[in-house]
């Protein structure tokens, strides 16, 4: 998305359920100059259609953990920030760096999903039916697409994939991060209530911080420049870990 020479900070963004990098494209214009800003595009999706998907978002965070190691050993921050299914394979790259010596120091972001630790009260959709419906209902960029057949044929198979990944996926309630939490939620978002995203806070030894925006699952496509330069501000701040980041 856009590199830079001597960075303030990387960003490495993962998409949600369906979605692909360039979800976050118009995202760019809004950072500071000086980020370096990367998104994941998961297999199976626009120029890596013709590659396997990946069913779990375990696997997935394995996918991407020898990507951000190159990043993770860097002297800038490196930040994390996922959305919906991309917070969880977020959750589970960073508690993976965590694991290796010499220990990754990193930053997360998680936005639109519930913390690990928040108990599971709704079926997930399984059906074609059910999952466009479920897309229609939550907004999003592939929405407007749900009553074009041609267009679905494309987005169906990463759409069935990844409501399977996310159906499957069973996190380690339990699990808490030596690293910086910031999570942002919508207000009015129906997958995640302001509690759920609170929970989020026994998930981390280090500062939390919560944002909350007017809208619902999607609310980070209404305010584009505020998520910017809410993520921008708290990354280029020091949380007492290793990385003290200026020019933000």
């Amino acid at each position: 998305m856009r590199r830079v020479g001597q960075p303030t900070a990387h960003v490495v963004f993962c998409p949600h359920a369906g979605g692909a990098a360039s979800f976050f494209a118009p995202f760019v214009r809004h950072f500071p100059a000086a980020f370096d800003l990367s998104a994941v595009q998961y297999p199976g999706r626009q120029e890596r259609l013709d590659e396997p998907l990946v069913p779990t978002v375990e696997s997935l965070a394995d996918h991407l953990l020898p990507i951000l190691r190159q990043f993770a050993t860097a002297p800038v921050p490196l930040v994390i920030f996922g959305h919906s299914m991309g917070a969880s394979v977020a959750f589970e790259t960073v508690l993976r760096l965590a694991a290796e010596e010499p220990v990754a120091p990193c930053r997360l972001v998680v936005s639109g999903r519930s913390a690990p630790s928040v108990p599971r009260v709704h079926a997930y959709a399984t059906t074609d039916r059910e999952i466009l419906d479920d897309l229609a209902r939550l907004g999003g960029t592939q929405a407007q697409f749900v009553n074009d057949p041609e267009i679905m044929e494309v987005f169906l198979p990463s759409l069935r994939n990844d409501y399977g990944a996310v159906a499957r996926y069973r996190p380690d309630g339990e699990a808490v991060l030596d690293a910086p939490l910031l999570c942002l939620t919508g207000e009015q978002d129906p997958r995640v209530s302001p509690e759920e995203a609170a929970a989020w806070k026994t998930h981390t030894s280090a500062e939390f911080r919560l944002e909350s925006f007017p809208g619902g699952h999607f609310f980070l496509s209404d305010h584009r420049e505020a998520v910017a330069r809410t993520v921008a501000d708290w990354a280029g701040s020091s949380h007492g870990d290793p990385y003290t980041a200026a020019g933000a």
